[in-house]
């Protein structure tokens, strides 16, 4: 059981924490099986992106974002078991797959395809449309959202913790959003290493695609209310999420506000399931009255308590 007046929100991780070997550590865990089932249901080897794949294979959109999925996956088979219900769950971009597989609106084979199809759509997208995305490092939202509004082709992509705003676009968009970011006092810009203008008007046309793919797929309501990226909102309703799950990926990722929001459902600890820390750290810029854990690997497992 958790501690007394504890209560937990499980968030996942998205694309941007893939590193080789991530899911080395559950090889010959029992949760490993995961990994199995999702290979014997779409018929392709699947293992090897969470233990072989080089950081060269994982710099392609696909390979990295089924290597982030399954590796959380796999961690929330193992702790799911122990834990108590959460209070919701939450996921980063990506990592809103992920929680719609936990929360039963997709099951197995459904979610790894719907993830596979996410990362075809969104890569042929920033093909068709090429774009850039540069993290605005000390910017508030209104100062983010004055730099897009001054020029062209350039929009909020995610607003992830005071202090963080990603901004997205044309090249020629991002660049002079930059400018004028720096120009009102934003301390520091970072280009970031992707190949598009995710969660942009640029996606249009992978929303086309997954709204395409999403009809002829099985959803149910979900078990546990998920905090959804798009408005902030916790919402069960599998038609909803149908909608939501396509419109998505041009959409501002509002997680600075979900954060918020699972607090406000009672949640006083934070569990991040699957590879790395992001979610950690900006939980601590935005709720830092909130306990937050790790669960990467089996030795984590204890740390968390059930």
């Amino acid at each position: 059981m958790a501690a007394a007046n504890e209560r937990t929100a499980v968030v996942f991780p998205g694309q941007g924490t893939q590193r080789p070997g991530m899911g080395l550590a559950w090889r010959d865990h029992p949760a490993w099986q995961v990994v199995e089932e999702a290979e014997a249901l779409i018929g392709e080897p699947l293992g090897h992106l969470l233990t072989d794949a080089d950081e060269t294979v994982l710099r392609r959109t696909r390979e990295a974002q089924l290597a982030v999925l399954l590796t959380s996956l796999v961690a929330w088979r193992a702790l799911g078991e122990h834990l108590d219900p959460p209070v919701a769950f939450a996921g980063h971009s990506l990592g809103q797959v992920t929680a719609l597989i936990a929360a039963g609106v997709l099951d197995l084979r459904s979610g790894v395809e719907f993830a596979a199809r996410r990362a075809r759509a969104t890569q042929s997208a920033a093909d068709a449309h090429p774009g850039r995305m540069a993290a605005l490092l000390g910017a508030d939202l209104e100062q983010a959202e004055a730099a897009c509004s001054a020029v062209e082709g350039c929009w909020i992509a995610n607003d992830n913790a005071p202090g963080q705003v990603v901004i997205a676009g044309t090249p020629e968009g991002v660049e002079a959003a930059t400018e004028a970011a720096r120009g009102s006092g934003v301390r520091r810009t970072s280009a970031l290493n992707v190949g598009g203008a995710f969660h942009t008007p640029l996606m249009d046309d992978a929303v086309a695609d997954l709204e395409d793919h999403l009809a002829g797929i099985p959803m149910a309501d979900a078990v546990i209310p998920i905090v959804a990226n798009d408005d902030a909102a916790p919402a069960t309703d599998a038609d909803l999420w149908r909608r939501r799950s396509a419109t998505h990926v041009a959409r501002r990722v509002r997680w600075r506000e979900t954060q918020v929001v699972l607090t406000d459902l009672g949640a006083s600890r934070f569990v991040e399931v699957g590879a790395g820390s992001m979610l950690a750290a900006l939980a601590k810029r935005t709720v830092p009255g909130v306990t937050v854990v790790n669960v990467a690997g089996p030795a984590d497992l204890a740390a968390v308590p059930t």
